[in-house]
């Protein structure tokens, strides 16, 4: 090599280099010193395998990062490329790809949903004839948060009959008076778009963002995921151990939840929404698509924030969560699927993106650096929000420790059950969900159901009353009342864990 190429890799060097450097001396103290550590103390805290973060400032990743690894036990790292399921952040894509249907005057966000959905139905008929798209996008129908999802969670309920059901849950609410989390109003959405462009929600979203947004890695379906190289597995927690779960198969849900991306794939994403929707200077989302979905739609509470900063409102737009931070308006949302959980916020007024993926679903800790990130970008004091989620975490493990040895205790001491335990056998059924029964197999009672391949083991507590262990962990412990009247059972009262839904289902015996 000559001396003159010496002296031209040598400047290519110092300035690769100046640059580098550079870079690292605009992050803040936080970001730039102490994010590693603060980050590896949550892996071993929390026993989560894996994290990914990428930070966007000024139309460009400043940092992405992966720590641990991608599964339990395996050696292989967590990098800006590994895939991991984004549950609900799929909620912003599919307003967005609806927005841009109506930016090109092929529906109106305002069109009532039967113009396009003629068999589309809620319980409360006035309602039925008056839910227009937007309806569907902000959380309005009058059904609490996540009412119906244990009915399609997991289970083997098609999109169609997902919407199907809706017309069926009782509303506790009015229509449009109270903001309710209704994941198969997502699904309505998404199923409005095959009958607009003839294409299917993922083909559509798809070419409609992900090509052209260069989000080569990321999958609209969740069946996707498990053959895809570079793939975060999921976790949870069973017995107080993190363990492997199967992916969570939910492409019924898919306008809802089931994309899987990289921090890299979804740094692409973000920055069109802070650049006006615009990537590498071309416009992919038009700009006043960007806006319609961050006008506030629903109403969550008159106040938002954490135990440190409080905004003066939270709000929902069409898939984004709207609210105040620092004094900053904060778009955002959170993903949780079986084995997942992520966060993906946006705070415009400072060109500044966060996005933050674990695969284990038992942590606080994906919203907690969120939180320490946005503090180091508006100057604001280090509040260690992960130490405070965690200590929150471990008391409410340990009352459920407490619970659980009650529980325990009470199966132990053989309690008398007000009837033979062949007596609680036969054939239910649900208006929503179907069919679900109970036999007794090896002097245990197990519950089948018609759309999920667990079962539920009841363990006698005395009287009517039974421990439920779900062989799906997802599914959680539950207390299981039997409704006994005249000597014979008449119905069940079945619970699951609060991830999968908050409502109680009364099972008929037939």
């Amino acid at each position: 090599m000559n001396s003159s190429a010496v002296q031209k890799l040598l400047f290519v060097l110092v300035f690769v280099s100046t640059g580098a450097s550079a870079q690292q001396n605009t992050l803040p103290p936080f970001v730039r010193d102490s994010l590693d550590a603060y980050v590896n103390r949550a892996l071993k805290e929390w026993q989560m395998p894996g994290v990914a973060i990428c930070i966007v400032k000024d139309g460009k990743p400043v940092l992405m990062r992966g720590y641990g690894v991608r599964a339990l036990g395996s050696a292989d790292k967590v990098d800006e490329n590994t895939l991991f399921m984004i549950g609900s952040n799929t909620k912003a894509f599919t307003a967005t790809a609806l927005g841009m249907l109506a930016n090109d005057k092929k529906l109106s966000l305002d069109d009532k949903v039967q113009k396009w959905l003629p068999g589309f139905r809620l319980e409360n008929p006035l309602a039925s004839n008056e839910v227009i798209i937007r309806d569907l996008l902000c959380h309005r129908l009058g059904l609490e948060t996540f009412q119906g999802d244990f009915t399609y969670w997991t289970s083997n309920v098609t999109r169609a009959e997902v919407i199907q059901r809706l017309g069926v849950i009782k509303a506790p609410y009015s229509f449009r008076t109270r903001w309710g989390y209704t994941n198969a109003a997502f699904v309505a959405a998404g199923e409005i778009i095959p009958k607009v462009t003839g294409q299917p929600w993922e083909e559509f979203v798809k070419e409609s963002l992900f090509v052209p947004l260069k989000m080569e890695r990321t999958h609209a379906l969740a069946s996707e995921i498990g053959a895809a190289p570079n793939a975060a597995s999921a976790h949870t927690t069973v017995n107080g151990a993190t363990a492997l779960i199967p992916y969570c198969a939910i492409d019924n849900l898919a306008p809802a939840g089931s994309i899987s991306s990289s921090v890299s794939d979804m740094s692409h994403w973000v920055i069109a929404q802070l650049d006006s929707g615009k990537y590498e200077g071309k416009r992919v989302i038009p700009y006043s698509v960007i806006q319609t979905t961050r006008v506030p739609h629903s109403i969550l509470g008159s106040r938002a924030g954490t135990r440190f900063t409080n905004g003066h409102f939270s709000l929902y737009g069409l898939g984004w969560d709207l609210s105040e931070y620092g004094g900053k308006l904060l778009v955002g949302h959170t993903g949780g699927v079986n084995g997942f959980v992520t966060s993906v916020a946006l705070m415009p007024e400072e060109k500044l993106g966060i996005i933050v993926f674990t695969n284990t679903d038992q942590n606080s800790f994906f919203q907690a650096v969120k939180f320490e990130i946005l503090d180091a970008y508006l100057n604001l004091p280090y509040r260690n929000y992960d130490s405070v989620s965690y200590d929150s975490y471990r008391r409410s493990t340990e009352e459920r420790s407490s619970w659980l040895k009650a529980k325990r205790d009470s199966i132990a001491l053989h309690l008398p059950q007000s009837l033979p335990l062949q007596g609680f056998t036969g054939s239910y059924h649900n208006e929503v969900y179907g069919d679900m029964s109970v036999a007794l197999e090896h002097d245990s009672l197990i519950m089948h159901f018609s759309h999920h391949t667990m079962t539920g083991h009841l363990e006698g507590l005395g009287g009517n009353r039974f421990l439920c262990t779900y062989s799906d962990p997802e599914m959680g412990i539950k207390e299981i009342p039997f409704t006994v009247e005249g000597g014979k059972v008449r119905s069940v009262t079945v619970r699951v864990d609060d991830f999968v839904e908050f409502t109680p289902y009364e099972f008929v015996k037939k």
